[in-house]
């Protein structure tokens, strides 16, 4: 079964996103587990806690459905100490997080150069990073976000992705979210059946699809190729509707959370119908 969704607000608690996810027609959500802005945030209350597992559980959002994200501030491969460490800590803090509210999937951009030192020392400090967080929490899986390219950000080839995991110590703690507005603006074609398979022939081989764990389905309002990631609402962008006409009839991209991330949240409940209706 394919689990479509979007990512959900949760203003007046974290236990809302489940109730927000349901009431658009979901069967998978994304939510930030904190304000993505802010480095601090106020610990979950038990009762925040112990309603967001009850409403998940009548609303029948299992674990695996639910994809966290971290906050934008965090960058796990930054060449500076200070920018590194306060970038770690919020990154476990938010790994811990999802711990509380018993979620397996913790999704985040790698990480930026800045212009500061190598591609690989990046790679390789990001990779540190996850380590550092994995070695100090149980049960919650990294899954790294594959980027547009934009300015230092990396994680836009598959190659990136590869080399992080190949540097994560617990392998089975470790995943990938493929992002089709990203993929796309990095310049992996997926516009037409032929483009499509050997974009994701060079996923697997680079990568392995073992490895994928999640998608934000977003059409591109950039071209191919054009390193910017600016999202649009399906069929509306330069992807059109094919390349998810090609997904929603993909077994590999079954029971994983697959989470709209368009601009108008407003047409979410039409999106996800649209999606649905691509099924044969």
């Amino acid at each position: 079964m394919k689990r479509v969704g979007a990512h959900v607000s949760t203003s007046g608690g974290v236990e809302n996103a489940p109730l927000n996810a349901r009431a658009i027609g979901a069967k998978a959500f994304a939510l930030f587990t904190k304000n993505q802005r802010q480095w601090k945030a106020k610990p979950y209350t038990t009762d925040n806690i112990e309603k967001f597992k009850k409403n998940c559980e009548d609303a029948e959002f299992l674990p695996e459905h639910i994809l966290p994200h971290d906050s934008y501030l965090i960058n796990l491969g930054h060449p500076e100490k200070e920018g590194l460490e306060k970038s770690r800590d919020s990154f476990l803090d938010e790994m811990q997080r999802c711990e509380k509210l018993g979620l397996v999937m913790l999704n985040f951009h790698p990480g930026s150069h800045l212009k500061k030192i190598s591609e690989d020392a990046c790679l390789k400090r990001i990779a540190e990073s996850i380590n550092i967080a994995l070695d100090k929490t149980r049960g919650v899986s990294a899954v790294i976000e594959n980027t547009a390219g934009q300015g230092t950000n990396m994680g836009f080839r598959f190659e990136h992705l590869a080399s992080i995991i190949e540097n994560v110590e617990d392998k089975k703690r470790v995943g990938v979210c493929l992002d089709t507005c990203h993929t796309f603006t990095a310049g992996y074609d997926l516009r037409t059946r032929k483009t499509f398979k050997a974009t994701m022939d060079e996923f697997d081989r680079v990568v392995g699809f073992k490895y994928l764990s999640a998608m934000h389905l977003n059409d591109s309002k950039p071209d191919l190729g054009a390193r910017v990631d600016r999202h649009q609402s399906i069929g509306k962008g330069k992807l059109g509707v094919e390349p998810f006409r090609f997904i929603m009839n993909d077994k590999r991209f079954d029971e994983i959370p697959m989470v709209l991330e368009t601009i108008d949240e407003t047409i979410w409940p039409e999106e996800i119908k649209l999606l649905y209706s691509l099924e044969k």
